[in-house]
């Protein structure tokens, strides 16, 4: 691989059969290096893509695998790593939507719910039941809640997870021992489900790679193309790591890069009327004692008329989520102390033992795509269902939307790129297309098992273990990632820097930001020998890591 150095070191170790993968096989890898090969080929010999997509989130990942899985020849830019900004920063929640449903939103609940039952159908090695319990403190919470959970049910049909019930105050207090007690009455639970957000994309990103797509991230859009009539037909893009400018001619070229929608669409068109609003959510991550148990507490009315999730996650509880509106979408948002005091105010309310700053490990800021409406109100009151959208220049937008339904929002994408690119048509076949590691969850050891988010990748990582033991090394007391992991996502899965393993690729800076700080030299180090870097490449890493991972802290 061709890195700043002019390193080479590396290229070898692709055909190393001690990660199990067959020369015939190079070619499906989501290896950097493989890709880049695969778009000089195309540019040289002067033929189009048949969709090109902008963005490395849910979305534009979701329609690179759809459209790779019909068949169509795909083309995927990412300007920073796969699922930077908004799709590695969810709630961790695949749901339809209760708040949704209290808004009359009727047929975005069912959309996602049916979506819910397909991700977990299609990935059951990273998305999985859930029970919550929505305590009850007053005499009506109890029927008006309990009514409508089991419309939520209904409207799930055969895609439910788990009929809701009312309980008892003792059997509140089983499922959720640390919960307030004083004035409980009781509560309901009900179903829904979670999931790792960053490791499903990256597992999805595989799929696409899997089926025959091109992906490549730090290769950011520069420049729209237009053909003779001013239709757009292709894009230029630049790679971050040589700093080579690429081509891509292609019949549709779909813009999915969420709040970044309009910078795209103004590629276009310098004039173009806005259409997205961007707000802000963060959510505060705690020691699992903080919860306890394996159900997750839900708050059903917030003091800004939401809904307040604790839930447990690889170890831990996280709690959020706000709604704060921002001006302009930003890579990095930062976490407002009003938020953060809100989050700490409510969920302490309902723990017996509140919360305070100092037991924060982490926080995490996630911004919401959400596309203008009419009338003016609060950003948590705008939809959040998909749109799709073409400019007069050609270029298909899709934005909005929710991670739940990223399926749903592909393969309308798909469709209408079809239309406009007058490609052929071809059906959907993502509804019942296993993700890449799937792995029957019967087969699983659930959170007990460290590796079980890699499904059936889980053997290729224990098998670099087997042959290098020192691998096996856990790279900090506080939490499970081991060094072998640092070392599949470089070789695997296309990591090229400590923030994409410490982020993305593991769940450290959203688990425990300062053990994450601790790991960045260890990882950093991996990093290097597998990248083919220098110890400046490595220090420069740890530093920028180290800043980055300041505004995770409270």
């Amino acid at each position: 691989m061709n890195g700043p150095n002019g390193a080479d070191a590396g290229n070898a170790r692709w055909s190393d059969p001690r990660i199990g993968v067959s020369n015939a096989e190079l070619e499906r890898l989501m290896r950097r290096e493989e890709m880049l090969r695969k778009v000089h080929e195309r540019a040289a010999a002067g033929t189009p893509w048949d969709i090109a997509v902008i963005g490395g989130g849910a979305t534009g990942v979701g329609v690179a695998v759809d459209a790779a899985a019909r068949g169509f020849d795909v083309v995927l830019v990412e300007a920073h790593d796969f699922g930077k900004g908004t799709s590695s920063r969810s709630t961790k929640l695949v749901h339809g939507g209760v708040r949704y449903l209290e808004q009359g939103n009727i047929p975005l609940v069912m959309s996602a719910l049916k979506e819910r039952g397909l991700m977990r159908q299609n990935a059951p090695h990273l998305v999985h039941d859930l029970a919550f319990v929505v305590p009850n403190y007053s005499w009506w919470e109890a029927p008006f809640y309990g009514i409508g959970l089991k419309l939520y049910d209904l409207l799930a049909g055969k895609y439910g997870f788990g009929a809701s019930k009312l309980l008892s105050k003792d059997e509140t207090l089983e499922r959720l021992p640390a919960l307030e007690p004083e004035e409980l009455r009781g509560g309901v639970v009900y179903y829904d489900g979670q999931f790792d957000d960053s490791r499903l994309l990256v597992h999805l990103a595989m799929t696409a790679a899997d089926h025959g797509a091109t992906l490549l991230n730090y290769c950011p859009a520069t420049k729209l193309l237009r053909d003779d009539d001013g239709y757009v037909n292709g894009l230029t893009a630049l790679d971050g790591e040589t700093g080579e400018e690429l081509m891509f001619a292609a019949r549709v070229v779909v813009n999915a890069t969420g709040v970044f929608t309009d910078d795209i669409r103004r590629m276009a068109d310098a004039k173009v009327e806005p259409m997205m609003v961007t707000s802000q959510g963060i959510h505060l991550v705690f020691d699992r004692s903080f919860l306890k148990g394996d159900t997750a507490l839900m708050v059903p009315r917030t003091s800004d008329g939401r809904v307040l999730f604790v839930i447990p996650w690889h170890g831990h509880a996280v709690a959020g989520t706000t709604d704060t509106p921002v001006d302009a979408p930003s890579l990095e948002p930062k976490a407002l102390d009003e938020e953060i005091e809100f989050i700490l105010e409510t969920a302490g309310r309902y723990l017996n033992r509140p919360p305070t700053r100092t037991d924060v490990l982490a926080v995490y800021v996630g911004l919401r795509p959400l596309v203008k409406s009419d009338g003016e109100g609060k950003t948590s009151s705008l939809s959040r269902d998909h749109v799709i959208h073409v400019d007069t220049s050609g270029l298909l937008t899709i934005t909005g939307g929710k991670w739940t339904t990223y399926r749903h929002m592909a393969e309308d994408c798909v469709d209408h790129a079809i239309t406009l690119g007058r490609l052929r048509d071809e059906e959907c076949t993502t509804k019942n297309l296993r993700i890449h590691g799937y792995l029957n969850s019967a087969d699983d050891e659930g959170e007990e098992n460290p590796l079980g988010v890699y499904g059936t990748d889980a053997d290729g990582i224990r098998k670099l273990i087997a042959e290098q033991p020192e691998l096996s090394e856990r790279l900090h007391r506080d939490l499970s990632y081991v060094a072998a992991e640092v070392v599949w996502a470089a070789r695997i899965e296309m990591a090229r820097g400590v923030e994409d393993v410490l982020a993305r690729r593991t769940r450290a800076l959203f688990l425990n930001a300062r053990a994450a700080v601790a790991m960045a030299e260890p990882v950093a180090r991996l990093l290097a020998e597998e990248l083919g870097r220098d110890q400046v490449w490595a220090s420069k890493q740890v530093a920028e890591f180290r800043e980055l991972a300041k505004q995770y802290m409270v």
